[in-house]
């Protein structure tokens, strides 16, 4: 609204330097709230793990295709650094692992189980195992995470093993951890 309201005016005019001072305040504000969330997020999740990884992702090509202004806006890129900053002064270790089929891999056995995006659930043909397609794909990241780790001999040394932000035990925690104490353990009504 503001901005259409800019670019109506005439440039270098009082009411025109008025009107981008007003713009400039408001995407300032925006962006400290972006950057608030984030970090009071960051602080959420190394409360919650010993170890956290990430995927490797390039969010330059990501901001290309079609969900790119969603992308850019969202500031995923700001994100994992706000994250690794965090995770370096909590003591908390955050690392990235190579992005490229963590959904096509079964993190139980860890053959390639060919899926189509539309495609929700994971069910592995070889070793049975079936989960949610984005909690494998978790479970899947933590793995390479941890080989990661245990070829870089880093393993034992900077963290504890605790299994990063996967599986049902994570989720368990992570409604727990959002919850006020007086709804932790009393039964939920479904309905």
């Amino acid at each position: 609204m503001l901005q259409r309201r800019l670019s109506k005016k005439k440039k270098r005019s009082r009411n025109y330097e008025k009107t981008r001072i007003k713009v400039e305040k408001q995407h300032n504000h925006i962006a400290f709230k972006r950057k608030d969330y984030q970090f009071k997020l960051a602080h959420k999740l190394c409360d919650m793990a010993d170890t956290i990884f990430v995927e490797d992702i390039d969010f330059r090509t990501m901001a290309r295709m079609f969900l790119g202004k969603h992308t850019v806006d969202a500031g995923f890129g700001q994100f994992r650094s706000i994250l690794s900053y965090v995770g370096k002064q909590r003591g908390v270790y955050v690392g990235e692992v190579e992005h490229k089929g963590t959904s096509q891999v079964c993190p139980n056995c860890r053959i390639e189980v060919r899926k189509e995006l539309s495609d929700r659930w994971h069910s592995c043909p070889e070793c049975k195992y079936e989960a949610d397609r984005d909690v494998a794909s978790a479970q899947e990241i933590c793995n390479r995470g941890y080989e990661q780790l245990s070829t870089q001999g880093l393993w034992g040394k900077e963290i504890g093993c605790q299994v990063g932000l996967s599986g049902a035990f994570c989720l368990d925690k992570w409604r727990r951890a959002a919850m006020s104490n007086s709804d932790v353990g009393s039964p939920r009504c479904t309905s």
